[in-house]
């Protein structure tokens, strides 16, 4: 199945589901459950959610049992948007083509919408239709992807990175917590509710690495020479806050040279899985994947002629 046609059949599947349990759970009239709605219904790639189902789909699991842990994670990944854009952060007016939270609705209501959906993801995972030990093992893999040792403290050290010229190995740690471990989130949840075997799960974490490391190098290229309208968000964030990025230590061609190398070595891994990796009674199909790392490759539409 090409990854159009899967996108277009699944997607809709996980954002019913996105506001179902919002529905569920918060007073649709109120101002708390409006401004958490109006970020997650902003759009964008969705390519977390995505990489869940794509998973369970490539090692013949049944994608169905991904929904709700996809919807979670979106929460998560939604929640740390809003908090990047606050004026403390990133400030940034302009999210998925539309205001950011805190421009609509106050920087104090965005704080709390950002809270709200990230305390929210963890209620969603432990109420999901899956067994206890995979929501155990998804819990506990989320908060330490969100966490303190991951996403958070990537976050923190991105701000103590601007204005400072990093070492491309401690660009590469910043990348691999901020953008990489919802990322590696998202492969490591569709290994468990596929019920892959141990030694497959290191193989695809190898994989989520590059992969997110090269999505990271995408959005730095991208902050140069990118088109605001087709990313829906301003560009040239990156120089105004003074952070180091790949096109800035590499040059852009080296940027580019880099993101490339980071998506060929996704590829082998999921290739070598393909090849490996036979189980009874499942068709091992790494198509969708493929064509997830593919996306990564920078086209002429996104660049600002």
């Amino acid at each position: 199945m090409e990854f159009s046609v899967f996108r277009k059949e699944e997607l809709p599947k996980v954002e019913q589901r996105m506001v179902e349990w919002l529905d569920k759970t918060q007073d649709t009239k109120g101002t708390l459950y409006q401004a958490m709605k109006y970020s997650l219904a902003a759009g964008g790639k969705r390519i977390r959610p995505l990489l869940v189902l794509a998973v369970i789909k490539s090692l013949g699991g049944e994608v169905e049992k991904g929904y709700d842990t996809a919807a979670a994670l979106e929460y998560v990944h939604t929640y740390s948007l809003i908090h990047d854009d606050l004026p403390a952060m990133d400030n940034d007016e302009l999210r998925r083509g539309k205001p950011t939270s805190h421009i609509v609705y106050g920087e104090a209501v965005a704080i709390l919408a950002g809270d709200a959906l990230l305390t929210q993801a963890f209620e969603v995972i432990t109420r999901s239709e899956i067994s206890l030990e995979q929501k155990v093992a998804l819990t506990v893999a989320l908060a330490k992807s969100a966490g303190a040792n991951g996403m958070v403290e990537g976050q923190v050290e991105d701000i103590e990175g601007e204005s400072q010229s990093l070492s491309l190995e401690a660009l590469k740690q910043v990348h691999d917590k901020k953008t990489g471990e919802l990322i590696k989130f998202a492969v490591y949840a569709g290994s468990v509710l596929a019920d892959a075997p141990e030694i497959v799960q290191q193989q695809l974490n190898q994989f989520a690495a590059c992969y997110g490391l090269a999505f990271q190098i995408r959005d730095d290229i991208l902050d140069v020479i990118g088109d605001a309208k087709e990313l829906g968000k301003n560009i040239g964030q990156d120089e105004q806050h003074s952070k180091s990025t790949y096109p800035h230590l590499l040059t852009l061609e080296g940027g580019k040279t880099a993101l490339e190398k980071e998506l060929d070595e996704a590829l082998a891994i999921i290739s070598q899985i393909e090849t490996e990796y036979r189980p009874e009674n499942k068709i091992i199909d790494m198509n969708l994947l493929k064509d997830m790392v593919a996306l990564l490759r920078i086209k002429d539409e996104q660049v600002n002629q």
